[in-house]
């Protein structure tokens, strides 16, 4: 089995893609700590391919990746093609999910958090590469933890204020 080391990002293609672009060049600049091991960087799924192929290559993917990272805009919650089934295979896989709020937004939003989502286990925050980094670093402990002990709180979380803070946001 491979070692599972690598973040896979969904995200909306057609409107959002500027989005994972940017934690890219975040990646590659030396002005930033973000950094991460992009699952995207495995193999190719060709706009032209069958849907089926695509899924599979998608899965080969996820299958290498240790947590995922869902940008959350504005039409998410409508994509029903590919991100939705992103999204469950994730589940299915039991792995950690980080819904960025491309808006920035702290908490939940909401007002954009896909039905597909609702009762699942996922921690919330907003797009800036320092809380980024942070729930890379920090959510998958985190994520085990409320697995093995559920508490009455809830499945959806976000960082304190306080965190945001101590990262000087």
């Amino acid at each position: 089995m491979a070692y599972k080391n690598k973040t896979y990002v969904a995200f909306d293609g057609d409107n959002d893609i500027r989005y994972y672009n940017l934690m890219k060049a975040w990646k590659q600049s030396d002005n930033t700590d973000f950094n991460f091991y992009d699952a995207h960087d495995l193999n190719n799924a060709s706009d032209t391919s069958k849907p089926e192929s695509i899924k599979k290559q998608l899965a080969e993917r996820m299958a290498n990746s240790k947590i995922f990272v869902l940008l959350l805009g504005e039409k998410t919650k409508y994509l029903t093609k590919f991100v939705k089934w992103e999204v469950e295979h994730a589940l299915y896989l039991g792995l950690p999910i980080i819904v960025v709020n491309i808006n920035r937004k702290r908490d939940v939003d909401s007002d954009h958090m896909p039905s597909w989502l609702d009762d699942q286990l996922c921690i919330s925050c907003s797009f800036n590469s320092k809380i980024m980094q942070y729930s890379l670093e920090h959510w998958e402990d985190k994520h085990y933890s409320h697995k093995k002990n559920p508490d009455e709180d809830g499945k959806h979380y976000y960082w304190k204020d306080s965190v945001y803070q101590e990262l000087g946001l």
